[in-house]
């Protein structure tokens, strides 16, 4: 902990008082949780953002739509609209979120829908889909009013939730106490070359329950995917420079990954879920041509992708060759079988009960 940190450690004490109490209130059955009669699988994390919960929904989306039919639901993070929404093809990020909008358009089948109380989202998909017989609940870890039958905690491999403080200290919403919430605790981000002595040294040092599971996880890159008329194999490695924008909580992943794959790496970073001025874009446009190179793209989050996206009529990147790199998550081999059995297992009981 640096001096600012130290600094600021009795407002991260009452800070994570005041959430220890509420939990506390929800513990005792003196704050009311509400359940309903289907499977409720939270996804989560301690910290604020970073930790990868996009890719995961997508994992379960892609895990759980061979067997049922799911939904997600978020509260749709920095989007103008209101209450209850249900996204539809068209859907903008400024009226669902970015995050939700991406999932809209890889799983076009899929419910997904936006709503501050998570209570009153749940209502609402159930009562415009009366075929869903799950719900994923993205970012709901502290959304304690509705009870998930299933908790999954996320904790980044670069910042694990034992090892940092509550804000503002540090970047938790609550005392490291409240993973005991949770039934399965991934580790994100992990380099896929992490020795099974590291993981069971991480493992011993988060200090799982009896009653809870650890696995790892990491990124896969896919191939670059043009948002613009340009003509590209995906193959990063033909290329020489890349400036890459990014506006997410944690860029340092991709960063690594592209400077290992081309000879110059040029980047510039907003704040998390970015809303894209023309200001920004024209900064974006300046950059890019004052590198002197010939052979360099212009490269993105599928995130960012989401929010640039609406910006293509005033043409202020459409003649340049922009991508952005989509990502997945998955498990290790030792892990996936498992992890995998524990959903599936879960979906199927509660859908008994």
């Amino acid at each position: 902990m640096n001096l600012f940190s130290i600094i600021l450690y009795p407002f991260s004490l009452l800070y994570g008082l005041i959430a220890f109490i509420r939990n506390n209130l929800y513990d005792f059955k003196i704050l009311k949780s509400y359940s309903f009669n289907l499977p409720l699988i939270c996804i989560g994390n301690l910290s604020y953002g970073g930790t990868g919960k996009t890719p995961h929904v997508e994992y379960l989306i892609r895990l759980l739509s061979s067997h049922i039919n799911p939904a997600t639901l978020s509260r749709g993070y920095k989007r103008k609209s209101k209450g209850f929404v249900l996204a539809g093809k068209d859907s903008l990020s400024s009226e669902i979120g970015d995050e939700p909008r991406q999932l809209k358009n890889k799983f076009p089948k899929v419910t997904v829908a936006v709503c501050g109380n998570r209570y009153l989202g749940v209502k609402g998909i159930l009562e415009n889909n009366t075929g869903i017989n799950c719900i994923i609940l993205d970012d709901a870890f502290q959304h304690r009013s509705l009870k998930s039958g299933l908790n999954i905690l996320l904790t980044d491999y670069n910042k694990l939730y034992c090892r940092d403080y509550v804000l503002p200290s540090g970047t938790l919403r609550e005392f490291r106490c409240g993973a005991k919430r949770a039934d399965i605790i991934v580790v994100t981000k992990c380099p896929k070359s992490i020795a099974n002595e590291e993981k069971r040294e991480i493992v011993s040092e988060i200090k799982s329950e009896k009653y809870q599971r650890v696995f790892f996880s990491f990124i896969e890159y896919g191939s670059l995917t043009p948002m613009n008329d340009t003509v590209f194999d995906g193959d990063i490695s033909s290329v020489e420079s890349v400036l890459l924008f990014t506006g997410v909580a944690n860029a340092k992943p991709l960063e690594q990954y592209l400077k290992s794959k081309v000879d110059s790496l040029h980047s510039i970073r907003f704040d998390d879920h970015r809303q894209y001025s023309v200001q920004d874009l024209t900064k974006i446009r300046e950059s890019f041509n004052n590198i002197a190179t010939r052979n360099k793209i212009l490269v993105t989050t599928e995130k960012d992708a989401m929010r640039v996206e609406t910006f293509k009529r005033k043409a202020i990147l459409l003649d340049l060759p922009l991508f952005f790199i989509p990502i997945q998550v998955d498990f290790f081999q030792s892990d996936k079988e498992m992890f995998n059995k524990l959903i599936l297992d879960y979906v199927k009981s509660d859908r008994k009960n």
